[in-house]
Parts: C-alpha cells; sequence; structure tokens
C-alpha cells in the first residue's frame, strides 16, 4: 500500500488547525500544537501563504486561512446547480420588473453570466449567457466585490478602467461603494458601464451563508431609475426578494 506524502498531511493537519481554534495563530503555537520544528512549521506556512491558503497579518505576525480557500470551498456548488436552483426566480423578476434579468459569478477576475433571462417584451435581444462582466463597474460584479474576499481581492489587483464618465476608478471611492454595498445589501450601476443603461443586484448566499453569485435587472435609465436618478425602490426590492429566494433554495435560511 503507498504511503502519504508526510508534507501533505503536515499541511492538511495545519489548515485544520487554523481552520478550528482561534483566528489567528502565531509560528511558534502552530509548530507546538503539531509537534512540528519551528522551521518545518514555517516553511510549510509560506508554501500555504504563497498559494493563498494562509494569510499572514502584518501587525502581529500570526496566520489565518487565506481567501484561496473560500474559491475552493465554493467550487463544491456546480455553477448548474445554481442556474437551476435561480430559474424560477429569476424568470418571475423579469415578468415582474419588466426588464432583463442576469445571474453572475465569478470567473477571471471578472462577472460570467451564467444565466439571463430575456426582458419581456418584443424587442430585439441577444442573449449574453457566457459574457464577461467587469466587477469595479457593474452591479453584479461590485455585490461580489464586496461580499466575496477573493473577488474583492481580484477588484483591487486589475485596472478599473473608466467605461464612462461616471465611471468609479479611485481606490478610495471603490472601497466606499463597497463599504455602502455591505450596508445596505445591494448595488448599483447607472452608466457606469454603459451610458444609457441601469442596474441593481443583489448577493445570493449558500447553505454556509458563503456568497456563490448575484443576480441582477438591467435596462435602460429611465425605466430604472426615477425622475430624481434614484434607483426605483420596488425594483431594488424585487431583486433583493430573488436573491434571498434563490439563496433559501441552496440552503442559506432566512435573513
Amino acid at each position: 500500500m503507498p504511503k502519504n506524502i508526510q508534507s501533505l498531511e503536515r499541511a492538511a493537519a495545519m489548515l485544520r488547525l487554523l481552520a478550528g481554534g482561534e483566528r489567528r495563530l502565531g509560528l511558534s503555537d502552530i509548530a507546538s500544537s503539531l509537534d512540528l520544528a519551528k522551521g518545518t512549521a514555517h516553511g510549510i506556512l509560506r508554501t500555504l501563504q504563497a498559494e493563498g491558503f494562509v494569510e499572514q497579518d502584518a501587525a502581529s505576525g500570526r496566520y489565518q486561512l487565506g481567501a484561496e480557500l473560500l474559491r475552493l470551498g465554493n467550487s463544491y456548488l456546480d455553477v448548474h446547480e445554481l442556474r437551476a436552483r435561480a430559474l424560477v426566480w429569476t424568470d418571475d423578476l423579469a415578468r415582474s420588473s419588466g426588464e432583463s434579468v442576469h445571474l453572475g459569478v465569478l470567473h477571471q477576475h471578472g462577472v460570467l453570466v451564467v444565466h439571463h433571462v430575456f426582458r419581456p417584451d418584443d424587442s430585439r435581444q441577444v442573449l449574453e449567457v457566457g459574457a464577461m462582466q467587469p466587477l469595479h463597474s457593474t452591479a453584479l460584479g461590485k455585490v461580489l466585490s464586496a461580499y466575496d474576499p477573493v473577488a474583492h481581492t481580484e477588484a483591487l489587483e486589475v485596472e478599473r478602467e473608466a467605461f464612462t464618465p461616471r465611471t468609479i476608478t479611485d481606490l478610495e471611492d471603490f472601497e466606499a461603494v463597497l463599504d455602502l454595498t455591505r450596508a445596505r445589501g445591494w448595488a448599483a450601476d447607472v452608466e457606469e458601464t454603459w451610458e444609457g443603461v441601469a442596474s441593481v443586484a443583489a448577493p445570493i448566499h449558500d447553505r454556509r451563508r458563503m456568497p456563490v453569485g448575484a443576480v441582477a435587472i438591467t435596462g435602460a435609465v429611465e425605466r430604472v431609475c426615477g425622475d430624481g436618478g434614484e434607483l426605483r425602490s420596488h425594483l431594488v426590492a424585487a431583486v433583493r426578494d430573488c436573491a434571498r429566494a434563490v439563496s433559501r433554495d441552496l440552503g442559506a435560511g432566512r435573513f
């Protein structure tokens, strides 16, 4: 019977230790808990840190689990399952709002549209499933950047291109938008990506309350926004209700 690889066993034990104990642990704590020499423990931690599985707090030098684990943990939720759970709710949202609906997930430093419900009228429309949207300017991207640590990191790493005069590219201003998104539970894009187009999005969570996607309605500014330029409150409420419904179907419970 083949032997287990000792270094991998130690790395796995280290991740379990960080997941089950205090939020942050020092090198000495980790080494003593796993009965390892400090040099050995440090070498494993450096490797895990390089791969994004572990992060080191700059001030204290202590270690904690990294954002890459969130990406791997969320991979169990197949995109097709997310889409299947959202089918009925997104159809209802398009019908009640009169606008097109998009379901998006984080993918390669952007938002991948995995489901698109056409606006329920006779206008000519193009199916956008498989299209990529930017993280920093779209409502879907802002929601993912606000709630998903991996998306947040990627939104900061990429060049925040100014698509219109309204696009927010400054880092401090962008972080303020994400704070606002978390505070109110939804994000907006009013002519920040496309002239004349507005959208509103809300996050979808799984049974562990982890963000796994976002849902948005998109339409002409004059329909999505009121006379004062504010998003119509009933549309915001409808998007949030849809996101909550899909989240509940994924096991997130009531929130």
